[in-house]
Protein backbone atom coordinates (compact mmCIF):
# COMPACT_ATOMS: atom_id res chain seq x y z
CA UNK A 1 0.00 0.00 0.00
CA UNK A 2 1.53 3.35 -1.11
CA UNK A 3 -0.53 6.29 0.17
CA UNK A 4 0.65 10.00 -1.66
CA UNK A 5 -0.06 13.11 0.19
CA UNK A 6 0.38 16.68 -1.73
CA UNK A 7 -0.96 20.09 -2.24
CA UNK A 8 0.00 21.53 1.41
CA UNK A 9 1.94 24.93 1.48
CA UNK A 10 1.95 28.71 3.39
CA UNK A 11 -1.17 30.82 3.39
CA UNK A 12 -2.40 33.13 5.08
CA UNK A 13 -5.69 33.20 7.05
CA UNK A 14 -9.07 32.66 5.67
CA UNK A 15 -6.91 31.60 2.26
CA UNK A 16 -7.62 27.95 1.34
CA UNK A 17 -5.86 24.88 -0.08
CA UNK A 18 -6.80 21.50 -1.77
CA UNK A 19 -4.52 18.39 -0.54
CA UNK A 20 -4.85 15.51 -2.50
CA UNK A 21 -4.04 11.88 -1.51
CA UNK A 22 -3.32 9.19 -4.42
CA UNK A 23 -3.22 5.89 -3.29
CA UNK A 24 -1.90 2.41 -4.95
CA UNK A 25 -1.16 -1.16 -4.24
CA UNK A 26 -5.11 -1.50 -2.82
CA UNK A 27 -8.63 -1.76 -4.68
CA UNK A 28 -9.27 1.69 -3.28
CA UNK A 29 -12.69 1.90 -3.67
CA UNK A 30 -13.11 -0.92 -0.98
CA UNK A 31 -11.74 1.27 1.49
CA UNK A 32 -13.36 3.41 3.81
CA UNK A 33 -10.44 6.72 4.03
CA UNK A 34 -9.69 9.69 6.49
CA UNK A 35 -7.81 12.82 6.61
CA UNK A 36 -5.64 13.47 10.11
CA UNK A 37 -3.47 16.01 10.92
CA UNK A 38 -0.56 16.50 13.96
CA UNK A 39 0.36 19.81 14.94
CA UNK A 40 3.97 20.42 16.91
CA UNK A 41 3.79 19.28 19.97
CA UNK A 42 0.10 17.76 20.11
CA UNK A 43 -1.77 14.43 19.57
CA UNK A 44 -2.62 13.31 15.94
CA UNK A 45 -6.12 14.92 15.60
CA UNK A 46 -9.17 13.08 12.92
CA UNK A 47 -9.96 15.49 10.79
CA UNK A 48 -12.65 13.78 8.21
CA UNK A 49 -13.70 10.87 7.09
CA UNK A 50 -15.27 9.37 3.75
CA UNK A 51 -17.20 5.92 2.97
CA UNK A 52 -16.15 3.29 0.37
CA UNK A 53 -19.95 3.18 -0.35
CA UNK A 54 -20.89 4.08 -3.97
CA UNK A 55 -21.52 8.11 -4.42
CA UNK A 56 -25.46 7.68 -4.07
CA UNK A 57 -24.94 6.25 -0.39
CA UNK A 58 -21.33 7.65 0.50
CA UNK A 59 -21.19 9.50 3.78
CA UNK A 60 -18.58 12.28 5.19
CA UNK A 61 -18.08 13.25 8.57
CA UNK A 62 -16.05 15.59 10.49
CA UNK A 63 -14.53 16.87 13.15
CA UNK A 64 -16.23 20.17 14.77
CA UNK A 65 -13.14 21.73 14.47
CA UNK A 66 -13.10 21.51 10.62
CA UNK A 67 -17.11 21.35 10.20
CA UNK A 68 -18.16 23.90 7.37
CA UNK A 69 -14.89 24.82 6.42
CA UNK A 70 -13.06 21.26 4.88
CA UNK A 71 -14.90 19.17 2.35
CA UNK A 72 -13.26 15.24 1.89
CA UNK A 73 -14.30 13.71 -1.40
CA UNK A 74 -13.07 10.94 -3.29
CA UNK A 75 -12.67 9.83 -7.35
CA UNK A 76 -12.38 6.14 -6.94
CA UNK A 77 -11.59 6.10 -10.65
CA UNK A 78 -8.66 8.20 -9.79
CA UNK A 79 -7.57 6.65 -6.51
CA UNK A 80 -7.89 9.78 -4.77
CA UNK A 81 -9.23 11.33 -1.75
CA UNK A 82 -9.29 14.99 -1.24
CA UNK A 83 -9.75 17.71 1.39
CA UNK A 84 -10.84 21.09 0.48
CA UNK A 85 -9.79 23.56 3.41
CA UNK A 86 -11.31 26.90 3.17
CA UNK A 87 -11.24 29.06 5.58
CA UNK A 88 -7.96 28.29 7.06
CA UNK A 89 -7.18 29.42 10.56
CA UNK A 90 -3.66 29.12 12.45
CA UNK A 91 -4.99 26.61 14.35
CA UNK A 92 -4.84 24.55 11.18
CA UNK A 93 -1.11 24.54 11.14
CA UNK A 94 -0.41 20.76 10.98
CA UNK A 95 0.88 18.16 8.93
CA UNK A 96 -1.92 16.12 7.42
CA UNK A 97 -1.88 12.76 6.68
CA UNK A 98 -4.07 10.04 4.72
CA UNK A 99 -5.05 7.32 5.96
CA UNK A 100 -6.22 3.81 4.88
CA UNK A 101 -9.01 2.81 7.46
CA UNK A 102 -7.20 2.19 9.64
CA UNK A 103 -4.00 0.05 8.77
CA UNK A 104 -2.05 2.26 6.43
CA UNK A 105 -0.94 6.44 6.19
CA UNK A 106 0.42 8.53 3.93
CA UNK A 107 3.88 10.61 4.84
CA UNK A 108 2.05 13.81 5.20
CA UNK A 109 1.79 17.06 3.42
CA UNK A 110 2.49 20.55 6.07
CA UNK A 111 0.29 23.03 5.89
CA UNK A 112 1.06 26.27 7.31
CA UNK A 113 -1.13 29.32 8.36
CA UNK A 114 0.62 32.62 9.30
Amino acid sequence: VQLVESGGGLVQPGESLRLSCVASGITFSRHDMSWVRQAPGKEVEWVAGITSLPSLFRAASYADSVKGRFTISRDNAMNTVYLQLNALKTEDTATYYCVKHWDAWGRGTQVTVS
